[in-house]
């Protein structure tokens, strides 16, 4: 195997189990809500944080759903009271939906824990540890076209 393939096999075993480890931190945030909220109907409600007011069809394209799975998602949120789904007024055929205050709850909730978990992860880490994990983290977010979460570092750390 060339060095090429041995170290694309490195990083990706390293980012295998970096998943395991935070589809774990993710599920154990959930924990409050689990009862109300799965794991997919809470990455919409990110989507709408992050985003706000979306098209049904955008947000389908957006969590790679076809629309139809999306509309039932959305109607479950809309019957927990988390998201509210009305008619574009500019095209009667569009469905837009935005978060209620109690979905933006739940979304400052969950991330919250996430966030104290992953924070008591990192806490254990060296100072260069974690800048090289910043840049390595911002690299691959930005290869996989997801959005950073808060805009620069507080810390000044290098964007990448």
């Amino acid at each position: 195997m060339s060095e090429s393939a041995d170290d694309l096999a490195a990083v990706t075993s390293a980012v295998l189990t970096a998943t395991r480890l935070l589809v774990g931190i993710a599920a154990r945030s959930l924990g409050a809500v689990a009862e109300r909220v799965t794991l997919s109907q809470f990455r919409m409600l990110v989507v709408l944080a992050t985003r706000g007011q979306t098209k049904l069809v955008t947000m389908a394209e957006l969590l790679n759903v076809n629309p139809s799975t999306a509309m039932r998602m959305a109607d479950r949120l809309a019957a927990a009271g988390l998201v509210v789904r009305e008619v574009n007024p500019l095209n009667r055929r569009e469905s837009l939906m935005r978060l209620t205050p109690e979905g933006r709850r739940v979304v400052d909730e969950v991330t919250a824990r996430r966030r104290a978990e992953i924070a008591a992860i990192v806490a254990r880490m060296s100072p260069e540890q974690c800048r090289s994990l910043v840049t390595a983290m911002n690299a691959f977010n930005a290869a996989g076209a997801e959005p950073p979460e808060g805009g620069p570092h507080p810390l000044g750390w290098p964007e990448g």
